[in-house]
């Protein structure tokens, strides 16, 4: 279900060609299900490889948040940790990619992998990623602004401090509801402009915007399925992060295997 120049190393000057919009077909909880269970059989068909993109992006989560204390940005932690996930889809191009394989037949191994990922630099894959940690940096820096506002008075010189001034506070819990509904609102818009935009980078040649404008399509068309699907995203990292990252070894694989097979559910493949 993929395009003859799927996997395959780019020139070194490429111009995608614009295509016609694909066509978006309907998405059902049995199809989030069936997506599953394939994600999954992924995950145990190579699950040394698949744990190694798990492993790699929870190290980075546990350097991430080790790098905000020795800094003494203290007040970052928080909003860090929960934006984190935001960038989980650019990270798992190389799951989509094996995933891509399996489902064709096609034996690889690391070297295929990693060279599939190291050459999206010469494609459209590298404005997805400007496009995901911007988001991600307006999230963080959104969160400062309403510190700024709302707890303007709390002192935030430990962590443990901060939790108090949060949790525990009337401010505190103004700052939270305020933060969540800005945080659902970004984690909405992330999600609809990526879910299927970076596999389908991947898979076919096309400009980040189509893909962009597709995924958007793909919710729209699809609302109830698809942010049912985000929620199971959301929750499954958030719990996967409680255990000092590391609940992210297995969870971050499975769901980017799974987001490869529902990409394949969601968008007809391209002709050619």
């Amino acid at each position: 279900m993929t395009s003859k120049t799927a996997g395959s190393t780019p020139p070194d000057n490429p111009a995608p060609q614009q295509q016609g919009m694909p066509k978006i077909n309907t998405v059902t909880a049995g199809d989030i299900t069936a997506s599953l269970k394939a994600g999954f059989s992924d995950f145990v068909a190579r699950p040394l490889m698949s744990g190694f993109f798990g492993l790699f992006y929870a190290v980075f989560g546990i350097l991430f948040v080790w790098s905000l204390i020795w800094l003494g940005k203290i007040w970052m932690i928080i909003p860090a940790v929960i934006g984190f996930p935001l960038v989980a889809p650019f990270a798992a191009a190389g799951l989509y990619e094996m995933s891509r394989r399996m489902q064709k037949g096609e034996s690889f191994g690391w070297s295929e992998i990693l060279t599939v990922m190291a050459d999206q630099r010469k494609r459209e894959m590298g404005w997805m990623a400007f496009v995901t940690l911007f988001i991600f940096w307006v999230w963080v820096y959104q969160v400062r602004l309403w510190l700024a506002i709302i707890l303007q008075k709390a002192s935030f010189s430990d962590f443990d401090g901060f939790l108090n001034a949060v949790l525990f506070t009337p401010q505190g819990w103004t700052f939270l509801a305020v933060g969540t509904c800005v945080g659902a609102f970004l984690s909405a818009v992330l999600f609809s402009v990526t879910v299927v935009a970076m596999p389908m980078l991947l898979d076919r040649e096309t400009n980040f915007v189509s893909a962009m404008l597709t995924s958007i399509r793909v919710v729209t068309e699809n609302p109830v399925v698809m942010l049912g699907w985000a929620a199971i995203i959301s929750v499954t990292m958030l719990l996967s992060m409680i255990p000092a990252f590391l609940g992210l070894i297995f969870t971050l694989p499975i769901l980017g295997h799974t987001t490869w097979h529902l990409y394949q559910r969601a968008v007809s493949p391209a002709e050619g």
